[in-house]
């Protein structure tokens, strides 16, 4: 695709508080499920790096946060 790709508006019978309403309403696996599918109906790449990540964290190829990031420090 295109970087100028071809953008379809979709319009809903609801104001911007009630969506933002229903979506604070949402538990945290549903609400960053919709987010997920938000970037990705926009980013092909975010998308398959999803993918891979959890084809990756299934395999059990993960690492520890202190692994990536060091030792957290106390304050």
């Amino acid at each position: 695709m295109s970087k100028e790709q071809d953008r379809t508006e979709v319009k809903i019978g609801i104001s911007v508080e009630e969506l933002i309403s229903a979506i604070n309403e949402l538990d945290e696996e549903h609400r960053e499920f919709l987010i997920e599918n938000l970037l990705a109906a926009t980013n092909p790449d975010y998308l398959h790096s999803i993918e891979e990540a959890r084809v990756n964290y299934r395999q059990g190829q993960i690492l520890p946060h202190n692994k990536v990031f060091g030792k957290a420090e106390k304050n």
